[in-house]
């Protein structure tokens, strides 16, 4: 009776087995999609293209001074709107 009982529990597990176990009992592997290349390879230009503004920003022909000064004014105009708009949302409402 045990050796029937393991042959129904083995043939169980059979039904948990998919193709990429399959796959990789004899060593092969799926063939990789293009998504699955394109989205590493637009990530890294991403990544590129903000390193890229950053450099361009360090090395703008104005004085650093006023160019950090610049940054700053802009990044607050942004906080405070974003503030404004915040309060705005959080306000009642009245009729």
């Amino acid at each position: 009776m045990s050796t029937a009982g393991t042959v129904l529990k083995t043939l169980r597990k059979l039904g948990d087995v998919d193709k990429d176990d399959v796959l990789d009992l004899i060593g092969l592997e799926e063939r990789r999609s293009t998504s699955d290349k394109l989205v590493p390879a637009l990530a890294l230009f991403g990544a590129g293209v903000l390193v890229g503004v950053g450099v361009g920003l360090l090395l703008a022909p104005r004085p650093g001074r006023q160019l950090r000064d610049e940054v700053k004014a802009k990044l607050g105009r942004g906080q405070a709107a974003g503030a404004s708009n915040g309060q705005h949302a959080a306000a009642p409402k009245t009729v």
